[in-house]
């Protein structure tokens, strides 16, 4: 919904201006100055408060928010199919019968049912690399936990030092607007001599500098950090999921009990039903 949106947000500001009976050409012709301004600055304060790495991936997020979340309910359903088939597999054969399926998934016959996961390195690293520790005796699950938060924290500050960009931006914009007003209301004072109805039109346009500040950090670039942000929490709970199955499994659950607890930490609309997976599965080839 994000183009609609930048949509509304312009018909309901600039349209209903110019209906109201307001002159664009003033906005139109001080915006150049004061944009540049504004803008010059805002993308000079984001180079100083970011790295380099988070600037690089400045272009990606806004793909993210054109695309949307990466994860689909279909994807779920993947995953949870998979973790419920190598639970199954370690519960009848033990743990070490998972070691050729987790160092090779590609060529594991039940990591190449799930093609579209398979293409997912950062899921099948996290799954492979768990599942791994496990056939190598790491089976205390505080342990397990701990390690795993770590690396997920990791993953979510990567992924939100590029919203904080978008957001840290927004709160500085209406700053840098009223940094463009003053600077044209430092040119209107050295004008003061002029007939009111030139320093009002003046006065005018340095006050645009203040109304982009505003408008672009609250209608455009704060939403985007907004939107971004629950983009990324969204795609986190594929990687979560995973977490809460494999704690459930160490905990001694039942392959069916453990994939529960996966499949309740989903949000509603991704979760799919116990009997979709259970349907799910059982299309799947026997292990």
């Amino acid at each position: 919904m994000f183009i609609p949106g930048i949509a509304i947000v312009f018909i309901c500001v600039f349209a209903i201006y110019i209906v109201a009976g307001g002159n664009i050409m003033i906005i139109l012709k001080a915006t150049p100055h004061e944009l540049g301004t504004i803008l010059g600055a805002g993308i000079g304060a984001m180079m100083i408060g970011n790295t380099k790495k988070v600037l690089g991936e400045l272009g990606g997020g806004f793909k993210k928010i054109l695309a949307g979340p990466t994860y689909k309910k279909e994807d779920f359903l993947d995953l949870l199919s998979l973790m419920y088939m190598l639970f199954k597999l370690a519960k009848s054969k033990g743990m070490l019968a998972l070691e050729s399926h987790v160092e090779a998934p590609k060529e594991s016959e039940i990591f190449t049912n799930f093609p579209r996961l398979l293409e997912d390195h950062h899921i099948i690293d996290f799954i492979c690399d768990y599942f791994r520790m496990m056939t190598m005796g790491s089976d205390d699950p505080m342990q397990m936990e701990d390690l795993m938060n770590e690396e997920l924290d990791v993953h979510h500050k990567e992924d939100h030092q590029i919203a904080g960009a978008f957001i840290a931006l927004a709160d500085g914009l209406p700053a840098l607007g009223i940094v463009a007003a003053v600077l044209g209301i430092i040119k209107t004072m050295a004008s003061i001599d002029k007939p009111p109805e030139i320093l009002g039109r003046m006065i005018g346009s340095a006050l645009v500098g203040t109304f982009l500040g505003v408008f672009l950090a609250y209608g455009i670039v704060g939403p985007i950090g907004q939107n971004l942000t629950a983009v990324y929490d969204e795609d986190a709970k594929m990687l979560s999921c995973v977490k809460v199955g494999l704690l459930a499994y160490m905990n001694n659950y039942p392959p069916v009990v453990a994939l529960e607890f996966a499949r309740k930490s989903l949000m509603s609309h991704q979760r799919p039903s116990f009997y979709d997976i259970e349907e799910h599965v059982d299309t799947l080839p026997k292990v």
